[in-house]
C-alpha cells in the first residue's frame, strides 16, 4: 500500500512539472510579450511609446532572455515559495492570487459536493425506477440542465432574484468586501455561496445523473445480479452490495477532471456574477500576456487535476473490491 501511494505521489510531481513546462511554452506562443501588449495599449490611448523605455522594461522583467531561461527562473522561484511578479498589477503573484485561490477552492469543493451528493441519489433512483414518471421527470431536467449554458442560467437567476428584491453578484456584501476574515465575514460568504454553486454545478449534475443511471442499469442487467435475485437476496442488499459499488466507478473516475473543469468552465459565470475568483484573473492575464501570473494560475489548475486524480485512485480502490494495491493493477 505504501509503495502504491509513493508511486502515485511521484507521478503527481512529474505530471505537475511536465504540465507547467507545456503551459509556460504555450503562453509564449503568441507573437510579442507583455511589453508589446503594453505598447499597443499606450498607442490606442494616444500616448507616445519610447522604444528605449520598452527595451528597458523587457530587460527589467527578463523578457529578453530565452524561454527556457525564463521558465527555470520562474520554476526556481516556485520551489522557494515565490510565484513571480505580475507585470500588469506590479505586485507579487502570490499576494495577488492568495485570497482568490482560497475563494476558488471553496467554490470548487462546494460545487463538487453539490454535484455528487445530488447526482448519485437521483441517478440511482432513476435506474431503479426505470420508465416511471419520476424517471421521465429527472431525464427531462437532466437534458434541460445539459442544454442550458451556465452563463445564461446565471443571467436568468440574477434577473429573477433582482425582481424579487434580492441582491445578487459577488461573494460578499459591500461591508465585508475588503474586511479581514472573521466569523461574520464567513457567514456572509456562506449566504452568497449557494447561487454560484447551483449555477456552476447544474450542467455537471445533469451529466452525472445520466452517467449514474446508465452505469447502474448496465450492472443491474448482468447475470450475477439476476442470479442473486433468483436466490432470494433482498433488493436493498443486492443493490448496495455489488451493482452500486461497481456502477460508481465511472463517477469516481471523473473527479480528476471535474475539479479543474469547475474552475475553468465557470469563468464566464464568474465574470457575470462578478466573483473574486481566479477565472477572470486568468482570462485577463492571458489577454495581457502577464506570463508569470497566467503560468501560476495554470499551475494551480494542474495541481487540482493531479490531486483530483489521486483522490479518484484512492476512492476506486476503496469502492471496487476488484482493484488492489498491487504493482500489476496499480
Amino acid at each position: 500500500m505504501l509503495s502504491y501511494f509513493a508511486r502515485r505521489a511521484l507521478f503527481m510531481v512529474l505530471t505537475a512539472a511536465m504540465t507547467s513546462i507545456i503551459a509556460f511554452i504555450v503562453i509564449q506562443l503568441p507573437a510579442g510579450d507583455f511589453v508589446d501588449a503594453l505598447a499597443k495599449q499606450y498607442a490606442m490611448q494616444g500616448r507616445k511609446v519610447d522604444e528605449a523605455a520598452l527595451n528597458n522594461l523587457r530587460h527589467q522583467f527578463g523578457l529578453d532572455q530565452p524561454v527556457y531561461v525564463q521558465y527555470f527562473r520562474w520554476a526556481s522561484q516556485i520551489v522557494r515559495g515565490n510565484l513571480g511578479w505580475s507585470f500588469q498589477s506590479q505586485r507579487p503573484v502570490a499576494e495577488l492570487i492568495g485570497d482568490r485561490i482560497l475563494l476558488t477552492s471553496t467554490i470548487s469543493i462546494a460545487t463538487l459536493l453539490f454535484v455528487y451528493l445530488l447526482a448519485i441519489p437521483i441517478g440511482v433512483y432513476s435506474a431503479t425506477h426505470q420508465y416511471t414518471p419520476a424517471d421521465y421527470f429527472f431525464t427531462l431536467i437532466g437534458f434541460i440542465g445539459l442544454a442550458t449554458p451556465s452563463f445564461l442560467l446565471a443571467l436568468i437567476l440574477m434577473v429573477a432574484l433582482l425582481n424579487a428584491g434580492f441582491g445578487v453578484g459577488g461573494l460578499f456584501s459591500p461591508e465585508y468586501l475588503r474586511a479581514p476574515w472573521s466569523y461574520a465575514r464567513l457567514v456572509d460568504l456562506l449566504k452568497h455561496l449557494p447561487l454560484p454553486v447551483i449555477i456552476i454545478g447544474t450542467s455537471g449534475t445533469a451529466g452525472l445523473i445520466r452517467v449514474m443511471r446508465a452505469s447502474l442499469l448496465d450492472e443491474l442487467g448482468k447475470q450475477y445480479v439476476i442470479t442473486a435475485r433468483a436466490k432470494g437476496v433482498g433488493e436493498a442488499k443486492l443493490l448496495f452490495k455489488y451493482p452500486l459499488r461497481v456502477a460508481l466507478n465511472p463517477i469516481i473516475s471523473t473527479i480528476g477532471w471535474e475539479l479543474p473543469a469547475i474552475v475553468s468552465g465557470g469563468v464566464i459565470v464568474e465574470m457575470v456574477l462578478n466573483l473574486p475568483t481566479t477565472g477572470p484573473m486568468l482570462f485577463n492575464a492571458l489577454l495581457t500576456e502577464d506570463m508569470y501570473l497566467a503560468s501560476s494560475l495554470l499551475f494551480f489548475l494542474t495541481v487540482l487535476t493531479v490531486i483530483g486524480t489521486f483522490i479518484s485512485d484512492i476512492l476506486l480502490v476503496a469502492v471496487d473490491p476488484r482493484i488492489r494495491f498491487t504493482k500489476r493493477e496499480a
